[in-house]
């Protein structure tokens, strides 16, 4: 009878039971067993975030995956839930309940979970949202070990250099934490050779990197693959901001002919104070009291720059409240320099930094149309510190 079946831990245990390409399923029929749910799908964000993809249920043939249903995100209910991060009820014409869940994991939006039940009430509700809790951890471990969550995610072809670049880039593109709330973005997310951002979470800080490979094809993406993986070898032997770029320009110039230009920041979780080496980038924003400013910094030479080593380490302090910003030139070059991005972060105060991601690529791909040729990335950063007293878009709009 309708709420009988498996439980949450029971669920998660199936899952890692059953086949990696199967794991969804069985929250499926978990699902149908305890609410009589019918029509259960778990729908992927595409990587260029136009569109949601209906995973097909275990056992499709390659064929019907070729087929699988498209459907436009921009204010459909999928972008909805995505956005509020709150789980969607809509009357059926027969009385049943339609719901559509998010399916996100420290503020990572994986997808949406859908299906139609014959009534909802709060047991429904929250047993539902438990449920598309659980599947995001699950997609997030199994897709380790297939290609089908990483194909759901394409629906445009990609080149070699977005295949080689997207492999430099974290798994998840948000990360929520008790001090800080971080998310990521790059466009055009399926042609990009050369922009990186990367970022990792230790006891005590958060390291921040942003960097641009000169070039905008496979040799650009194989210079960033180079330079992040220099900075990611110090940092993991637990080397400082300067020793990273120290051993981002040695790499460089023993290994290539290339130029990269690179910021990197290490965040003291403790005290919100800051170390930044800026190796000829563009200058940080910072949304302070309502009031967006342009960082000021000294900018040293790219990394691989044939010259002596001469980073430095420059320090600032971050207040609870703060948002900090950090952009590759694409954001506002050429066609993007008519992008008012102080007045994007401005009026988008108030959002969650995976909106204000999306508001600012957005704003630079409008302006650039189908002539979006330099790759434009962002990083935004929301800092509270010890205390949630600084968090602008609270608790409702996150799901962790």
């Amino acid at each position: 009878m309708p709420g009988e079946g498996l439980g949450l831990d029971e669920v998660l245990s199936a899952a890692e039971d059953a086949a990696p390409v199967e794991s969804v399923d069985v929250v499926a029929r978990n699902l149908e067993k305890r609410f009589g749910a019918s029509d259960v799908s778990f729908l992927f964000v595409d990587v260029v975030g136009q569109e949601v993809v209906r995973l097909p249920r275990a056992g499709t043939t390659a064929e019907s995956l070729g087929q699988a249903q498209r459907i436009r995100l921009p204010e459909s209910r999928y972008d909805q839930v995505l956005r509020t991060q709150c789980l969607l009820e809509e009357a059926e014409a027969d009385g049943a309940c339609r719901l559509v869940a998010p399916v996100t994991n420290r503020g990572d939006c994986v997808g949406v979970l859908e299906m139609v039940v014959p009534h909802a009430d709060d047991t429904v509700r929250d047993s539902v949202a438990q449920a598309a809790h659980a599947l995001a951890y699950i997609v997030v471990t199994d897709r380790r070990f297939t290609d089908l969550y990483h194909w759901g995610r394409r629906t445009t072809t990609m080149s070699l250099a977005a295949e080689i670049q997207h492999q430099l880039l974290p798994t998840a593109t948000c990360c929520e934490a008790a001090q800080f709330t971080l998310a990521c973005g790059l466009v055009p997310a399926d042609d990009v050779g050369g922009d990186t951002y990367d970022y990792s979470v230790d006891q005590g800080s958060l390291h921040l990197s942003i960097t641009d490979a000169m070039g905008h094809d496979t040799a650009s993406a194989l210079l960033a693959t180079l330079a992040v993986n220099a900075l990611r070898k110090c940092r993991r032997a637990q080397g400082g901001v300067l020793e990273q770029a120290n051993a981002a320009h040695r790499a460089l110039c023993e290994h290539s002919r290339g130029l990269t230009t690179g910021q990197l920041v290490r965040v003291s979780l403790e005290t919100g104070a800051c170390q930044l080496v800026n190796a000829g980038h563009p200058w940080p924003l910072r949304l302070r009291d309502d009031r967006v400013e342009e960082m000021s910094l000294r900018v040293n030479l790219p990394f691989g720059v044939p010259a002596p080593e001469a980073y430095e380490v420059q320090e600032f302090s971050l207040h609870p409240g703060d948002r900090l910003v950090l952009i590759t030139d694409g954001m506002h070059e050429r066609e993007a320099s008519v992008v008012d991005l102080p007045a994007v972060l401005h009026d988008t105060s108030a959002e969650h930094p995976r909106e204000v991601v999306r508001a600012l690529t957005d704003a630079v791909r409008h302006a650039c149309g189908d002539s979006l040729t330099d790759d434009a990335t962002t990083m935004v950063m929301d800092w509270y510190g010890n205390s949630r007293t600084g968090r602008r878009h609270a608790d409702a709009g996150s799901n962790t």
